[in-house]
């Protein structure tokens, strides 16, 4: 067996960002807040009585800059809650201690694409970009008369890096299903530019974090808000908004290892996840903010492609700043990767509004200063992509925003208890269906909000509302009952996928043919199975099943030689994922004569990254066999025979271990008449008429006819929020 390493011209390298930066040039400011007519020191905003519209005026640069301010009301998710822990280890949970809610967003009054993310906690303390440039405004720590540092956020106090993240490449779009029940449930694209996803976060800050903001609980839960304030605002460009539904603090010590090893500690972090956090605490995403200096360049890891996989769906951030500023664009880069964004590298042409000495946009390699605070066209495709794949199957369901914070309020765009709707204030509703001034449906409305609500009327149980986005997820449907789309489903892991070619793994179909054709274009295909074989039997960079904990390259058994790095054949030249990418080709003598040319590549990100030509979780492997964990193992792990087994072969099983049926059959078990769908995502066929029909879809045993009403008995109408 012969190997040649191949390398592609103007190879890659990770570049520490710039130089550290003392805070030595800042102006001061006395931020002044519009109190009716009059403008009145910040210093007179009260913890009770923080306005969900605000008002500041403060100085930059000989410059007066006029803050329009709205508090952030979907930062707290409705089951938001916030853990510590005493000496003796004990968890202590709970939300009633968590100071009033004072974070904004908002715009510069006549500044075009401005940007404002502060919070109003403990004086002003935020960020202003103006798109030129941008500022950071803090409390002036050697004053306590209003007075505040403004300062450009170049001058900033942080230490430079770049981000190693784990880089598995995204697969492109998958193509419709040819099975049998493609009829049942045709495969449209859900449109992911209009759609609102929603991450509901949880930020764990480890006990050396806690211990460098002074062992103050209070400085410590506020500074993980800011930077979840500051992700929020930042996503909100891209239809992504981000809600807390949990703060975390080692108080006492590390629940898992944290070391200067960013591999190791992503890893441990990543376990402890999955095993503790997650059966306790439901959530999307996890991030954990770590005072630990990493090794290296190193200040934030991520795997990419892995939003809301129970085994993946978070990373690790260095709080590099002093600034929560910092750490901030850190987690919203990882952030990024776990979507499936890739890093905006110069071959990839990618367009950012803002310039490289202005801060660039958030996706590039290395952290300098200023901060960016921007996505690039690149990230904007690859989060499409993504989507498109159907990375990110829980992000579709909104929600509901903690009331507890900043008080019930008519007018604020939320409906909260008391109100039927909630369309803004009077001056900017455009709702027909609502009344704005006392937040209740107007004259004969049922409904004002919802994508199942039209005309101030529920739409019809069957309305599709919610198309699938790929072969592995399910669409939705209004259930002429409610005027939201219900929650989004997809198919049970190890369902077949692609006429079997696949097998859904968190609502994707994976294939090796699909990781080809990303890794080396049009008309690459899997190689035999003898180069997965022999290549991935060597423990080396070019040829292993991954790494074990100590960081050193795994030798694959055989049996799970598919699941360790992808080996092709056929496409382009080199690899087309980028400049950093060789192309590893090996050449395996065969029995009968001849060779075989077997193609993997390896991409340089440093020591301690994983390879992306390492097969993607949840490929298949095998018949009925998925990998998982790096192992060829069996799909019956995940229960879906013995869930399909009750669909009475009219159906298949959903995510939650639901029935999801053909037509003509009704949940739960479709094995009687009705009108197809799940519990879950409503019926699929409209009823036609509200009036009795007859109809047998399949003769039962006895051979009578099944008499249905395709209409509900209750005809009366009830008013929705």
């Amino acid at each position: 067996m012969s190997q040649k390493i191949h390398s592609a011209e103007g190879l890659g390298k990770r570049v520490q960002g710039g130089s550290t930066a003392k805070q030595k040039h800042y102006g001061t400011t006395v931020p002044l807040q519009l109190v009716g007519l009059e403008w009145k020191p910040v210093s007179q905003l009260q913890s009770q009585s923080y306005p969900t519209l605000l008002k500041l005026l403060v100085e930059a640069d000989g410059e007066q800059l006029l803050l329009n301010l709205e508090k952030n009301q979907g930062l707290f998710a409705s089951n938001y809650t916030e853990t510590h822990y005493l000496e003796d280890g004990r968890a202590v949970t709970g939300t009633s201690n968590f100071t009033a809610h004072c974070y904004y967003h908002g715009e510069v009054q006549g500044h075009d694409n401005s940007d404002v993310s502060l919070s109003t906690c403990a004086g002003i303390k935020g960020f202003i970009s103006l798109g030129d440039r941008s500022y950071v405004l803090e409390p002036h720590a050697d004053h306590f008369d209003g007075t505040h540092r403004i300062y450009k956020a170049e001058h900033l106090n942080f230490v430079p890096g770049s981000c190693g993240h784990h880089f598995n490449i995204s697969s492109p779009t998958i193509q419709s299903s040819s099975s049998s029940f493609k009829a049942f449930r045709s495969r449209l694209k859900r449109d992911v530019q209009t759609t609102t996803k929603y991450v509901e976060l949880i930020i764990v800050a480890d006990n050396r974090e806690f211990q460098k903001q002074g062992k103050d609980m209070e400085k410590v839960k506020q500074r993980l808000a800011e930077i979840a304030n500051y992700v929020d605002k930042f996503y909100r460009a891209l239809n992504i908004r981000v809600a807390l539904v949990g703060l975390e603090v080692w108080s006492d010590v590390d629940k898992c290892p944290i070391t200067q090893d960013p591999f190791t500690t992503l890893h441990e972090f990543l376990d402890w996840r999955k095993v503790k956090l997650l059966p306790l605490k439901p959530h999307d995403n996890a991030q954990l903010i770590s005072g630990v200096f990493f090794q290296g360049t190193t200040i934030g890891m991520a795997p990419i492609m892995s939003m809301c996989t129970a085994e993946q769906s978070g990373g690790i951030v260095m709080d590099h700043s002093d600034n929560p500023l910092g750490a901030a664009v850190t987690l919203a880069h990882e952030l990024g990767h776990n979507f499936g964004m890739n890093h905006d590298t110069p071959e990839r042409g990618c367009g950012c509004r803002v310039t490289v000495d202005r801060g660039g946009c958030i996706m590039t390699p290395s952290t300098g200063y200023p901060f960016p605070t921007v996505f690039s066209s690149c990230s904007k495709k690859d989060l499409t992509a993504s989507f498109e794949k159907g990375v990110g199957m829980c992000l579709y369901n909104m929600p509901e925003v903690k009331v507890l914070y900043g008080g019930q309020k008519c007018g604020n765009g939320y409906v909260e208890e008391g109100e039927e709707c909630d369309c803004g204030e009077v001056e900017e509703c455009l709702n027909p269906c609502c009344n704005a001034s006392t937040c209740t449906l107007k004259g004969d409305a049922v409904c004002a909000h919802g994508q199942c609500c039209q005309d101030c009327q529920l739409k019809p149980a069957g309305t599709l509302c919610r198309e699938s986005s790929n072969s592995c997820d399910l669409p939705e449907f209004c259930t002429g009952s409610s005027p939201h789309c219900p929650s989004n489903v997809y198919l049970h892991d190890g369902h077949a996928c692609h006429s079997v070619e696949g097998y859904c793994y968190n609502g994707i179909c994976q294939t090796h043919e699909q990781q080809c054709i990303t890794l080396w274009g049009q008309g690459a295909k899997p190689a035999p199975s003898i180069c997965f074989e022999r290549v991935n039997s060597a423990g080396d960079p070019y040829g292993n099943c991954g790494k074990d904990s100590k960081g050193s390259f795994a030798k694959c058994e055989v049996r799970d030689a598919k699941c360790g790095k992808i080996q092709c054949q056929g496409g382009a030249n080199r690899p087309v994922i980028g400049t950093n990418a060789v192309s590893i080709e090996t050449n395996i003598p065969l029995h009968e004569g001849g060779r075989i040319l077997c193609r993997g590549t390896h991409v340089y990100l440093g020591d301690d990254m994983p390879d992306p030509g390492l097969v993607l979780t949840g490929t298949k492997c095998g018949d009925g066999m998925m990998c998982l964990n790096r192992q060829c193992q069996n799909v019956s792990v995940f229960g879906v025979h013995e869930c399909a087994a009750k669909c009475s072969s009219r159906g298949v099983c959903n995510n939650n271990k639901n029935c999801h049926c053909e037509a003509h059959w009704a949940p739960p078990f479709c094995d009687k008449a009705g009108f197809g769908g799940s519990l879950d995502s409503g019926p699929i066929r409209v009823a036609e008429q509200c009036s009795q029909r007859t109809f047998s879809p399949k003769p039962a045993s006895s051979g009578e006819h099944i008499s249905v009403s395709p209409c509900s008995a209750s005809a009366a109408h009830h008013r929705h929020l």
